[in-house]
């Protein structure tokens, strides 16, 4: 097919529902109408001659020839932005974003974040502490940080490996010299429970230690495990540590494991578009961060 005849408008209108699964979304991102998105949809579906969306009930899914597509046309038009930007001077080549979830950036990557420095003095990091999905967009971060089960769970990216999760009760010693005694498992129902957003942590570790059914403890709940951590050393209750992210306090012993059982709980992932297409000081930080962390074990 000649260029001259390739509908870019509507192949745009079309990358951005996909990616988006929302016509209106896509809308608001290209700051045009509802209308316009769908029309622009319509015209390229029938310039290819298939359907590229199924219309369901208040929502869209893509076919497989619209995921076929859209496979394409995003990996193609993230390069054309990142060229665009390297050609406009939009960023400093040395200033690398990343995006982290606020527990690894603050008990693992910050205070390891000099060694890096160190080694790339020429790369200003500049940590986005967050552990909202990102697209990898213009102006969002190159590379991620981020915790999950598998390494699939975020479409159109690439995952590596970097840590495994094994949770595991910590306390002050304070609370735990002042409580009940703890003589199995089942007495931290007499203490108060810490919970990441969910209950779904002291579940699975409760199940690993044999009693499924202290599964539902109440306790207050927080949006992330640093902030459980943080109550946890302030001796508001007991909180489920990751026992490598943890190392420190215990270690120093600001925080104590009143049981050695763990319980897996997914991974960390670093997370980027295509690991073969960064920027040289996304590059260096990649290899440098699956080389620092993946050294650490669990214990």
């Amino acid at each position: 097919m000649k260029r001259g005849r390739l509908p870019l408008t509507a192949m745009r209108s079309f990358e951005a529902a996909g990616r988006m699964l929302s016509f209106s979304r896509a809308a608001e991102e290209l700051f045009v109408s509802q209308a316009a998105i769908s029309r622009q949809v319509r015209e390229l579906e029938a310039f290819i001659g298939k359907p590229l969306f199924e219309r369901l009930h208040r929502r869209v899914a893509l076919t497989d020839a619209g995921r076929l597509l859209l496979d394409q046309l995003t990996v193609s038009f993230d390069d054309i932005d990142r060229r665009l930007d390297q050609i406009m001077g939009a960023a400093p080549a040395r200033l690398l974003r990343v995006s982290v979830e606020p527990a690894f950036a603050g008990a693992l990557l910050v205070p390891r974040l000099n060694e890096f420095q160190r080694l790339h003095p020429e790369v200003d990091v500049e940590v986005d502490s967050s552990a909202n999905l990102i697209e990898f967009r213009s102006g969002e971060a190159e590379i991620a940080i981020r915790h999950s089960a598998v390494a699939s769970s975020w479409p159109h990216t690439q995952a590596r490996h970097l840590l495994d999760v094994a949770l595991t009760p910590v306390m002050t010693p304070a609370m735990l010299a002042g409580g009940r005694p703890l003589k199995s498992p089942a007495d931290l129902r007499h203490y108060p429970l810490l919970h990441e957003y969910n209950r779904d942590g002291w579940a699975r570790w409760f199940t690993a230690a044999g009693f499924p059914e202290l599964a539902q403890q109440r306790g207050p709940l927080f949006p992330d495990s640093a902030l459980v951590m943080q109550a946890a050393r302030l001796g508001h209750g007991v909180g489920l540590g990751d026992v490598d992210m943890e190392a420190d306090d215990l270690l120093t012993g600001a925080l104590v494991r009143p049981f050695d059982i763990c319980a897996p709980y997914g991974a960390y992932w670093l997370v980027a578009p295509d690991f073969e297409r960064l920027s040289p000081a996304a590059a260096a930080f990649a290899a440098w961060a699956t080389e620092t962390f993946s050294r650490k074990t669990t214990s």
